[in-house]
């Protein structure tokens, strides 16, 4: 559904996007910080991630959050759906990052996650940037990445 709702919306803006679309999941599972997450709590932690990085760009005496972050993000809505849309600062390394969150039925319990989804038009940059911003927020919640390339790395506290 959120892709079927992101291509309608990137097309009004122009962007070039198919059905065609990568997408990375962050699952908040038993041992997770929070066990479901809002859009609000998800720019929240990406603003933490910028904060830190400026802060370590101050500390070696060079601007790391723009090569860390070379985003701006901006919240979109179409009718009931929110979405995180990170739009590349230069248009030929980086173009869009969509993040947005969701739920579904498994084994009958509500499992939520977190979406990190990758239009074709994306580049190889947004395609690191996304893994990196992926695994820091999985980090954040301790929550089960799954990753573009259908590997799933664990950061919720398991047991031995």
């Amino acid at each position: 559904m959120l892709h079927y709702l992101l291509e309608i919306s990137l097309s009004r803006m122009g962007v070039k996007v198919h059905v065609n679309m990568q997408s990375a999941y962050i699952y908040l599972v038993e041992g997770s910080t929070v066990t479901q997450a809002t859009l609000a709590d998800v720019k929240s932690t990406l603003q933490h991630y910028m904060e830190t990085t400026k802060k370590t760009g101050q500390q070696l005496g060079w601007t790391y959050s723009d090569v860390a972050f070379p985003y701006q993000l901006e919240e979109k809505h179409d009718g009931t759906n929110a979405w995180l849309l990170l739009r590349g600062k230069d248009p030929k390394s980086y173009k869009y990052i969509i993040i947005g969150v969701g739920s579904k039925e498994e084994n009958g319990k509500e499992v939520h996650y977190i979406q990190v989804t990758l239009p074709e038009a994306g580049t190889q940059g947004d395609y690191n940037k996304a893994n990196e911003y992926c695994r820091f927020i999985a980090r954040e919640y301790k929550g089960e990445l799954h990753l573009f390339n259908n590997r799933v790395q664990y950061f919720q506290p398991r047991k031995p």
